[in-house]
């Protein structure tokens, strides 16, 4: 694809520029995934003169402190309780007199089995009487979880030896200067007043780390293991096995079994398939109904609005549910249809994948496209009435007014709705499993696929049913870094993220 002239791209066509943005993105990506390569090194090395500028930093505190400063190296807290600063230093010192009590309790042993993930299983045998007697070892799932745990607490001891480093020396400079440092009273209150924001992201930062950050680094560990159903604690260990399950999902294994790259394939497919689909006909059905409803001279307009969102009205979990009832081949709409002569056998809505497939669509449809209608409806009434009125003195028709007007401003303003709706449904999991549970089932797939489940249903199947917990987590690898990949495009190419004087 030649690359265009700026004057000659102004001239295209919206669409034609759509297209040519998204050509020159992969045309482009070959050199800047080579730029990003080249870089790595480049960064690696300003990495470590960041670090060792860290280093340089702690070492001149070090050299230019006083002995107060330097005992606090080693005895958090002790600069402040000679300078002012007792409940400040009473934090200090009792969070290190923690971390040494968590370390060689608990955190320590954890961190050094790390390295083989336990030695000994738990020992099952029985006694003189018949019954069980059960000698628990080492756990090789505790011993992941406490130790990944172990590692974040250390970075954060670390983060807070170096704030008690730094504040020691800032007290210092101060009373060099004839200063007197704040107060603890003071810092408390200050949490309330300039620092108040420190307060306000505390409780998230916290929260983020602990429910999101760390199960993510655990799942990402667990995907360089052979956690599967033959290694389940206590009563036997799983250990590392480096990049085999990854070989094992993407390509032929050393015994020549490719099923699991074949399966990961095909489902994969079908879930870029369903998302696509999924969206955009939400999406642009969702704006004609929108379209239709706002037109001037329909009547009960509230009233077509209220039965559609009586949808969302309803949990999914129990529409879904009934939906898929419906439909089974005892269902309610088999019996009409044979009743009233229309079929002579039953129809396998939920038996045979492509039917499925088609019927999850349609399903999705009702579910979807009340949401998108509000959303266009808000949109629609926003629009400047007169852009329209001078497109119909100027002889547009109303397939030009909708592709010139109303399109570009729905693209604009819900943009980035779009991207978000689109990698919601590649994890959409109440959708399939609530109407079809993933199935039919068939044997070409491994790990207990069927034909109708996605990337997000197939992992839970693999962890719930098969206990296939390693083969799961580089599912959860694979799918953040398809979603990562196809954000970053969108986020390139949409109208929402440039092209903002258009709509001024």
């Amino acid at each position: 694809m030649s690359k265009l002239t700026e004057l000659e791209y102004l001239g295209l066509p919206p669409a034609k520029k759509k297209l040519y943005d998204i050509g020159q993105f992969f045309v482009r990506l070959p050199g800047n995934i080579l730029n990003f390569l080249k870089k790595i090194p480049l960064g690696i090395w300003k990495g470590l003169c960041a670090v060792g500028r860290f280093f340089a930093g702690i070492g001149h505190i070090f050299a230019d402190g006083d002995w107060k400063t330097r005992i606090s190296f080693f005895v958090m807290g002790f600069g402040q309780f000679f300078r002012y600063q007792i409940g400040r230093g009473v934090i200090f010192l009792g969070m290190e007199a923690l971390f040494i009590w968590f370390m060689v309790m608990f955190g320590g042993g954890y961190l050094a089995g790390m390295g083989d993930l336990g030695e000994q299983a738990t020992i099952k045998t029985l006694n003189d009487y018949g019954l069980e007697v059960v000698q628990y070892k080492d756990n090789s799932l505790k011993i992941l979880l406490y130790g990944v745990l172990t590692i974040f607490i250390i970075l954060g001891f670390i983060c807070t030896w170096v704030m008690n480093v730094k504040q020691n020396y800032t007290a210092q400079k101060l009373i060099e200067k004839g200063i007197r440092p704040r107060s603890f009273k003071n810092d408390v209150k200050s949490l309330a007043d300039e620092q108040y924001y420190k307060t306000l992201l505390a409780v998230p930062l916290l929260g983020i780390t602990v429910f999101t950050i760390i199960p993510i680094f655990f799942m990402i560990l667990i995907a360089f293991t052979n956690y599967d159903y033959s290694h389940l604690p206590p009563d036997k260990l799983f250990d590392w096995v480096g990049l085999d399950n990854f070989r094992t999902m993407l390509a032929t294994d050393a015994s020549g079994n490719d099923k699991f790259a074949y399966t990961f394939r095909e489902i994969l497919i079908w879930t870029m398939i369903w998302a696509l689909v999924a969206t955009f006909s939400n999406y642009f059905l969702g704006m004609f109904v929108a379209i239709c409803i706002n037109r001037k001279g329909i009547r009960f307009k509230k009233f077509f609005r209220t039965i559609l969102v009586m949808t969302i009205a309803v949990p999914q979990f129990v529409s879904l549910l009934l939906v898929s009832k419906m439909f089974s081949d005892e269902g309610i709409v088999n019996n009409i249809l044979l009743n009233l002569g229309w079929i002579t056998e039953k129809i396998g809505f939920w038996t045979t994948q492509d039917m499925a497939r088609i019927m999850v669509l349609v399903v999705n449809l009702w579910v979807g496209i009340p949401y998108l209608m509000l959303i266009a409806t808000g949109v629609l009434m926003n629009i400047p009435a007169d852009l329209y009125e001078s497109a119909k003195i100027d002889g547009a028709s109303g397939i030009k007014q909708f592709t010139k007007i109303t399109l570009p401003y729905m693209l604009f303003v819900t943009g980035p709705y779009l991207l978000t709706s689109f990698t919601a449904n590649i994890n959409n999991f109440n959708v399939i499993y609530l109407l079809t549970g993933g199935a039919p089932k068939t044997m070409a797939y491994e790990g207990g696929a069927g034909g109708t489940d996605l990337l997000i249903t197939w992992l839970y199947s693999l962890t719930i049913t098969n206990n296939n917990y390693k083969i799961a987590a580089v599912i959860g690898i694979l799918v953040f870094i398809v979603v990562a990949v196809i954000s970053l495009i969108v986020y390139n190419v949409s109208p929402a993220m440039k092209n903002e004087e258009d709509f001024q």
